[in-house]
């Protein structure tokens, strides 16, 4: 049940809501009953599994409750008709707002969308599911105060704005294998003063838990005092939460010397009564955690951090171990502080190249390169120990891409490599690391990969070192695409080579690609009379990272395709990186191989697949349209 899907163990009674149904029995859109609480009052019983379909519009509704909770392994579920395919008519939110009809907002304790109030607890949205509400106009959004009863609630794909909480839960006792969660929501809070937050959380635990009692994935907490709170004054009570892929944000950044916020993740009593885990989530505000009352205890909030955690502070305050400090506007974080809209379509263009299916390769790798060998998709990772000797622990190893079997491996002391079979002869080139850098590509050469020669094939030039390659088939021979830190520019940019034979090659004079960009991890391919390269754009001044496409007839003249990137970070958990593309043809498919990290202490490898050839791909990324000429 706490999946994305819908799927009670039982089948209850389906009721729909809508302004424009004639209020009748709720059997239908037609029939529809014309009041959110009208239809939650005719859930039957708690045996769970019943439905509520609401018609997108906005219910000027506060502290709604329905006649009964759902039950274990049968929640009930209140949705809406988001992209219009229920048959309502309409498309969006269901905006359920508590404010005054004619003033606004009701700022006033226990007032908001959910009835939730000492007197008069939510407890009857015990084990409901949530979906596609827009709930705001009172004291808090998308939150239940509890009578410390067992309570489980799932909310996904909302919006909670409140004076005090976007939303959370307090006052609630935990189930095992139940928690309470909030997914791919934005939760807003307004107000500063007092007890607020973009979601509270508070469960009456006697003693720590090991298991998570409030889960938050994907989602945007915003608040001006707080993100993320738990605690209350004459409690002491210990709560756990778990943060996945999440965006906090406090708006209060004053100067130390004003009224600065306590954190960004506070406790209100002392802080071992809090414990955070977080996961591939970005925190923006003065400082990272906080303690309202017991100050001093700030440093017992218990945390972990996993994947990419990482803090934009006020320039004066400490990041705490394991979260990464931001020294930029994360603006595409901010960019969250929106919530997504629901009607606008997709503005993508048809003829765009589709990339689909991201999926996992392997972990604490960043270069990697797809080829067919016997006939066979392979493998050949550029594995570079984190504790070895980094002028002996580095090799190349070749692998069955679909069993993982070895292959080979060769070439220690070399990385950054690429690799193409030709004549049934598999050909790597890669850079020798030394004296701290790389230095010049050499070639490794074999026909059964057991028996290997060596070769030295382009030489540094003064104080230059050599990086990443990607080698191709031309009709006339074939061209190495080489990455260089060349003083004349600046800091990375591709140069290239030509060959008869893969073995003996020559600089081509003139050909640079990038002299005024970051320009760096080509991957270069030739079809159909064009040279199509992939490469690292660095989106300065950010710290971030996309893959970008270019093209040329001559390697010397390049257009940029004017639907760039080709690969942008997509979802924390892929960093703020999209870096070393490699592509291959094969089974009549195409795979796009790239590395997503921080591009300083992390990263992985994924792959996306393209439903066709490479030559259709390619061509695509530019579908009629003249690009942009490249510096």
């Amino acid at each position: 049940m706490n999946g994305t899907g819908y799927n009670p163990q039982r089948t209850g009674t389906t009721i729909h809501v809508s302004r424009l149904g004639d209020n009748t029995d709720g059997r239908s859109w037609a029939t529809a009953f014309t009041t959110v609480q009208a239809g939650l009052d005719a859930i039957p019983d708690s045996l769970g599994g019943h439905r509520i379909l609401v018609r997108p519009d906005t219910y000027m509704e506060a502290n709604l409750h329905p006649a009964h909770p759902g039950a274990e392994g049968s929640y009930n579920l209140f949705d809406v008709d988001f992209d219009g395919s229920l048959g309502s008519g309409a498309a969006g939110y269901a905006v359920l707002d508590a404010s005054d009809p004619k003033k606004g907002m009701q700022s006033i304790d226990y007032w908001q969308v959910p009835r939730s109030s000492v007197e008069y607890p939510g407890v009857e949205w015990d084990r409901w599911i949530v979906r596609h509400v827009y709930a705001t106009g009172g004291d808090a959004g998308l939150f239940w105060d509890n009578d410390t009863t067992p309570f489980s609630v799932i909310v996904e794909d909302s919006v909670g704005i409140g004076r005090a909480f976007g939303g959370g839960a307090g006052n609630v006792l935990p189930r095992e294998g139940e928690p309470m969660i909030w997914r791919r929501c934005c939760l807003w809070s307004l107000d500063w003063w007092g007890d607020t937050a973009g979601a509270y959380c508070r469960a009456e635990n006697t003693a720590p838990r090991e298991e998570p009692d409030f889960i938050f994935e994907d989602c945007t907490l915003v608040g001006p005092q707080c993100a993320l709170k738990s605690g209350n004054p004459g409690f002491s009570t210990y709560s756990h939460i778990r943060v996945e892929r999440c965006r906090l944000i406090v708006l209060n950044f004053s100067q130390p010397r004003g009224t600065p916020s306590d954190g960004i993740i506070q406790s209100v009593i002392d802080g071992k009564y809090l414990h955070v885990d977080l996961e591939d989530t970005t925190l923006m505000g003065y400082k990272v955690f906080g303690v309202r009352q017991n100050k001093e205890t700030v440093d017992q909030i218990g945390y972990t951090t996993r994947g990419c955690v990482q803090a934009y502070v006020q320039f004066e305050q400490e990041v705490p171990k394991g979260i990464q400090p931001m020294g930029h506007w994360p603006a595409d974080v901010f960019e969250f502080i929106k919530p997504p809209s629901p009607a606008a379509p997709a503005v993508l263009s048809a003829r765009r190249p589709v990339l689909r299916d991201p999926e996992s390769v392997e972990n604490h790798v960043c270069e990697l390169t797809p080829f067919v060998w016997k006939g066979r998709l392979s493998h050949m990772t550029c594995v570079r120990p984190v504790d070895a000797d980094p002028d002996r622990g580095l090799y190349l190893r070749l692998s069955d891409a679909e069993t993982g079997a070895e292959l080979a491996r060769f070439a220690e002391g070399y990385s950054l490599a690429s690799a193409i079979v030709w004549n049934d002869t598999f050909y790597a080139f890669a850079s020798r690391h030394g004296d701290g850098t790389w230095n010049d590509v050499t070639l490794f050469k074999s026909s059964d990969l057991r028996n290997w020669t060596e070769k030295v094939v382009i030489e540094q030039e003064g104080a230059e070192h050599l990086f990443n390659t990607s080698v191709c088939a031309t009709p006339g021979g074939f061209v190495m695409a080489y990455e260089s830190d060349d003083s004349a520019y600046v800091p990375f940019t591709v140069k290239y080579a030509e060959s008869a034979d893969l073995e003996n090659w020559t600089k081509v004079p003139d050909a640079v690609f990038g002299p005024d960009r970051y320009a760096a991890c080509p991957c270069i391919r030739y079809v159909d009379g064009y040279f199509y390269q992939m490469y690292l754009e660095h989106r300065t001044p950010r710290w971030f990272f996309e893959t970008h496409i270019a093209r040329s007839k001559d390697l010397k003249t390049w257009h940029l395709s004017p639907m760039n990137p080709v690969i942008t970070p997509e979802g924390l958990d892929e960093g703020n990186n999209t870096s070393d593309p490699e592509i291959v043809e094969f089974a009549g498919k195409t795979y796009l191989y790239y590395a997503v990290g921080d591009q300083l202490t992390w990263t992985r490898l994924k792959r996306k697949t393209y439903d066709g050839p490479m030559a259709r791909f390619f061509a695509a990324w530019w579908a009629g349209e003249r690009g942009r000429r490249a510096p």
